[in-house]
């Protein structure tokens, strides 16, 4: 029997200001299978993610899709949670585009700009990391 995982509140504390900018990652149910790093399931996802942008659910910088996982950077609409807007978008993908996602995700906040370069840096580099092309700017999966 496995560890049951602790749950993540995933709730904005009132101080942190509206426009504050998150680094998540949401992975696949099936971990080490190219779910969604091909070209028809990357258009399809890039286009709820500018549905909900027009929607102003959020405003995404940078969403990188790796084969079984994804990371983005996002400022979140004030109006409604994080936990609601992700899964939302998560449950709508899963149904319509046959996405099978592990329960949940991880977030966090970026609180300085050497932070977010470090950030920035890793997700762009992820696919170099795992073989899957020699320069970040070759990983045609992100926008």
């Amino acid at each position: 029997m496995l560890p049951q995982r602790k749950r993540l509140p995933h709730e904005q504390p009132p101080w942190v200001p509206d426009d504050a900018l998150y680094f998540i990652t949401v992975n696949c149910a099936q971990r080490h299978a190219n779910t969604l790093a091909h070209s028809q399931m990357a258009n399809a996802l890039f286009d709820t993610v500018a549905y909900r942008e027009k929607l102003l659910q959020w405003k995404v910088h940078l969403m990188l899709l790796m084969p079984d996982h994804l990371h983005a950077f996002i400022v979140f609409s004030p109006f409604q949670s994080i936990k609601k807007t992700i899964s939302d978008w998560k449950r709508f993908t899963a149904s319509a585009l046959k996405i099978d996602w592990q329960s949940d995700f991880f977030e966090h906040r970026i609180r300085n700009q050497a932070e977010l370069d470090e950030k920035w840096s890793y997700v762009l580099q992820n696919p170099v990391r795992a073989g899957l092309c020699l320069n970040p700017e070759d990983w045609k999966f992100k926008r």
